[in-house]
């Protein structure tokens, strides 16, 4: 710093030093895409500077009295200016020219190492860099501080800059320790000298900061969050009530996961688990990030598990630096293994729950289902621990394991090849017709209609061995589950093959693709199938929202005549052109009824058709 001392001896003018080693995080510092970083940063220097002092008097560095240890903000919209004060450590003349003006040279680091034999307690101290004042000239065209230190016979000391290098050093008339900041807004900022907008952003940044924030006579903050708080030390009503402080509008969580740990690295926390509906969102503003209480930001990718960012809650680590940026957690270790610890935390609490109280859990598997199924997808170490406890759910209504539902279905579902084959349907109302014939055979039919299922589907396929899973209308159920039986035709190979054409000639559609096949009698005449290969390629065309090969193609369904329904050999054996085509379109509308696929003027159609044979 280059300073000059006027003739009366009792200011100085001079330059601010900028160290060109620390260039890198004054250019991170004008990184910040939202102005308002500005009050966060400026509440949180002064939340240091009382924290300093309150750990220097159990140093016994500092004997006189703490008093009432407070931040305030404070709004005088004639004047234009903003001023934070606080009673914390204060500086000296010759600590703002260390601090002040040469610029990244951290206060906060400076202390921690002069004190860091002394105290373990780092999470007090939020500043990392010293360049959080200096967000102030985002919004001030000038900006004071008038200060003075906690030491004996220190004299007070005012900074005046107007965002230029120049800056004036004064002494001032100040008789408590403490600082004020003192900005006087820009013409283009103006937006922050209303009083609504300055309790919106301490609301979002402070509202947990450890010491009393105080703004229009109020104390605005809460100073000891639960997540600071030892989880023996809290009851269940604890949990509750913050988690409807965090999301007033919210329906209780279903529970809840507190986080501690200090090694490797610093986290303390709580994830709450909603409720949730059968869709696949991504809140992301549902878990917040803070560092030492300070609030960063609530979009925390990378932080938390995809698969767990539809939690609600609140994550807090000083291993996280206040001035974070998307490409700094991708890249940081600390940000991977607190990604790794949420997932064992989380599989082990699950884990836990199911393994306490059966019952419970499964009442509760409908909501966390989603989770659950997303975490095997995403993640082999989670899918290690939770192929223990993740349900399967049939048609009605009872819950297995995946060991479980192997036992209890192997002897009836194994086909030729000693396949497991696992029966599903997507919609229970919509395929009963086909639940219903499975289950007279004595199969068993899952429910499997959550929005994730066709990807979990698949990824349990790729992990058990020899499984296959197949939609209850895929197929005919002697083709669903092939054990090498052939049921014997009461129609000759050419009255099928007469039978086929009569129906392709009717139907006279491409995209269809008839065959006749040998059934019981109490099958449908006619079935209506998609197979399984294209059908589930295009439900996870249209999760993922966008258009495959196969989300593009035309759909193609099988038409399964049966040959030995009693209705089919009428239609064999019907002379009149008409009649057989009557005939013929009914029992193929049936079909299209059965897939609840009969709309329209098709529908009408049919109705009429029956109306006539009943009169």
């Amino acid at each position: 710093m280059e300073a000059v001392q006027n003739e009366k001896g009792d200011a100085t003018r001079g330059q601010i030093s900028i160290h060109t080693e620390n260039i890198f995080p004054i250019i991170k510092k004008f990184l910040y895409s939202d102005h308002e970083i500005f009050l966060r940063e400026l509440v949180s220097n002064a939340v240091d500077a009382t924290q300093k002092l309150r750990q220097l008097a159990s140093f016994g560095e500092f004997g006189g009295e703490l008093g009432e240890l407070k931040v305030t903000v404070a709004l005088n919209e004639e004047a234009k200016t903003i001023t934070i004060s606080d009673n914390g450590i204060g500086m000296t003349a010759e600590e703002i020219k260390k601090y002040i003006n040469q610029i990244a040279f951290s206060g906060a680091s400076d202390f921690l190492e002069k004190y860091k034999d002394k105290t373990d307690d780092k999470g007090q101290i939020i500043g990392h860099f010293g360049l959080g004042f200096y967000s102030a000239f985002m919004v001030a065209e000038k900006v004071e501080i008038v200060t003075r230190s906690y030491r004996d016979e220190a004299e007070a000391a005012r900074w005046v800059c107007d965002g230029s290098t120049e800056f004036e050093l004064t002494p001032a008339d100040r008789t408590e320790r403490g600082t004020d900041v003192i900005l006087h807004i820009a013409p283009d900022s103006e937006e922050f000298l209303d009083k609504s907008r300055l309790r919106g952003i301490l609301d979002k940044y402070a509202r947990f900061l450890p010491v009393p924030i105080e703004f229009d006579g109020q104390t605005i903050n809460n100073t000891t969050p639960i997540w600071t708080k030892a989880p023996s030390d809290l009851t269940d009503e604890d949990y509750k009530t913050f988690y409807r402080e965090l999301y007033p509008m919210s329906e209780e969580p279903l529970f809840w996961i507190h986080l501690n740990v200090d090694y490797p690295f610093n986290l303390t926390g709580i994830l709450y688990f909603p409720r949730i509906k059968n869709e696949l969102r991504f809140q992301r503003e549902k878990i917040q990030l803070y560092s030492r209480q300070v609030f960063i930001t609530d979009e925390v990718k990378d932080v938390v598990p995809d698969f767990l960012m539809m939690l609600h809650g609140v994550i807090d680590s000083p291993d996280i630096p206040l001035n974070v940026s998307r490409s700094f957690l991708q890249a940081d270790a600390n940000v991977k293994k607190i990604n790794g610890y949420i997932t064992r935390k989380v599989a082990d609490k699950l884990n836990d729950l199911f393994n306490a109280d059966r019952k419970a859990f499964e009442e509760k598997f409908d909501d966390i289902g989603l989770f659950i199924k997303y975490g095997i997808l995403s993640d082999d170490k989670f899918y290690e621990k939770a192929k223990n406890f993740v349900l399967l759910k049939n048609t009605e209504g009872a819950y297995s394991t995946l060991d479980e539902y192997r036992e209890k279905v192997q002897a009836n579902q194994t086909d030729k090849n000693e396949t497991l084959v696992l029966l599903y349907t997507t919609d229970r109302k919509q395929q009963d017709a086909y639940i219903a014939s499975a289950v007279r055979r004595g199969y068993d039919v899952l429910l499997m209609d959550n929005v994730i299922d066709p990807h979990f589907i698949n990824a349990l396929e790729y992990k058990l061995e020899k499984v296959h899973f197949v939609r209850v209308d895929a197929d005919t159920l002697d083709k669903l589950i092939d054990k090498g039986l052939n049921n014997e035709s009461v129609l000759s190979e050419a009255d099928r093959t007469k039978l086929k054409e009569v129906f392709e000639q009717v139907l006279d559609n491409k995209t269809l693709t008839v065959s006749v096949e040998a059934q019981p009698t109490d099958e449908l005449p006619v079935t209506i199938t998609l197979p399984e290969f294209l059908r589930r390629m295009k439900d996870m065309s249209a999760l993922s929202g966008e258009q495959s090969f196969y989300g593009n193609m035309p759909v193609g369904y099988n038409v399964v005549v049966n040959a030995n329904h009693p209705l089919i050999g009428r239609i064999l054996t019907e002379t009149d052109a008409d009649a057989q085509k009557s005939l013929v379109m009914q029992v193929y509308d049936l079909a299209l009824l059965a897939q609840n696929m009969l709309t329209g003027a098709d529908l009408t159609a049919f109705v009429r058709r029956t109306v006539e044979r009943l009169s």
